[in-house]
């Protein structure tokens, strides 16, 4: 098992970008960037043998600074959106970044997304790492406390990439991290992800409203369109005349995870014979089938975007827990640890 490192290029302020390629002992390869946390690249085999890239990226640092949607990135200090940009602890109100229209997403104009992290590369027997460090200072982007994160990724030779997120502040705060990859079993993205079999092992979903904000409702799934318990094809409903498909173009709801399985979602292309399952703590899985994917990107491999080309698999928190009255909050006190983890395991059939 290595650990490889070489510069990606320059930001715009001349920052040094650095890519670090995690590789075991299968040749399972992840390309992570220190810009963002980045996962650039991940290539694993298909059904023959043969490596392929299985995520959405880029192969110029200019196009993550100036066009990326959130390719692969850490999200934070809170993923997803706050609506009207706003909330409350006790009886402090705080004013956000507005950069979803009227709402706040992803953590701003500048968030974990778009800051150069520090990195501790490790290496052992069984596995490697790459330990992410990054301070977040009181008033960043609107959200109050110096709020100091740790990200690691791990791989093992089990073709498994683990996540772990821990961060603490010195003030109350709100945080809810995630991880922003958009996955494409197909390899060097061939086809879209609708022919993906998805299973979601939730037995309901939240509606949300024209802007994407959650209604508050918790709908049960069975027998309609979000009801991915048994596996179906991303594509099979998603172009039915249902409202919540037309709000968002498709896919981009907030499941809640049942816990009685050994993962949570199941991710599976039948032509290269790539699947992945995905394990978390986290009671929500937002699936996001890349609706709004234009044809105005030149990604990795000189690939064109398109629509529908990624499925984005957003392990996290209850999406904006703080202003729904019926959702599960949680404000982190001052020195009260967030932990989160999620697992992505690679099989071939």
């Amino acid at each position: 098992m290595k650990i490889l490192k070489e510069c990606f290029g320059q930001l715009k302020s001349g920052e040094e970008v650095l890519e670090y390629s995690m590789i075991n002992e299968n040749g399972f390869k992840v390309k992570i960037l220190n810009y963002g946390g980045i996962i650039r690249a991940m290539l694993a085999p298909n059904k023959h043998g043969q490596f392929e890239n299985i995520v959405l990226g880029f192969d110029h640092i200019r196009d993550y600074e100036e066009k990326s949607p959130y390719f692969g990135a850490i999200v934070g200090r809170v993923a997803g959106r706050i609506s009207n940009a706003s909330f409350k602890i006790d009886n402090n109100t705080y004013k956000l970044v507005k950069n979803n229209g009227k709402h706040h997403i992803h953590g701003g104009n500048k968030g974990f997304d778009k800051v150069i992290w520090k990195v501790e590369e490790i290496i052992q027997k069984n596995h490697i790492r790459l330990k992410m460090g990054y301070l977040s200072c009181d008033g960043e982007e609107g959200f109050p406390g110096n709020l100091s994160v740790e990200v690691t990724y791990t791989l093992n030779n089990q073709d498994e990439l683990e996540i772990r997120y821990s961060a603490v502040s010195d003030q109350k705060t709100i945080i809810n991290l995630t991880n922003h990859t958009y996955f494409n079993l197909s390899g060097n993205l061939k086809e879209d992800i609708l022919n993906h079999k998805l299973m979601i092992n939730a037995d309901q979903v939240a509606f949300v409203d024209k802007e994407t904000i959650p209604t508050g409702e918790f709908v049960d799934v069975e027998k309609g369109v979000f009801d991915f318990r048994q596996g179906k094809k991303v594509g099979t409903d998603m172009k039915k005349e249902e409202v919540q498909l037309i709000h968002c173009g498709g896919y981009d709801h907030p499941w809640i995870l049942n816990k009685d399985h050994a993962f949570q979602v199941k991710l599976e292309d039948e032509n290269s014979g790539r699947s992945m399952e995905v394990t978390t703590d986290r009671p929500i899985v937002v699936c996001y089938a890349g609706n709004q994917i234009g044809e105005d990107l030149i990604l990795s491999g000189n690939r064109k975007s398109e629509k529908n080309l990624g499925i984005c698999l957003e392990t996290q928190d209850y999406p904006d827990a703080i202003n729904q009255d019926h959702f599960p909050t949680k404000i982190y006190r001052p020195a009260e640890a967030y932990e989160a983890y999620t697992k992505y395991k690679f099989h071939i059939k």
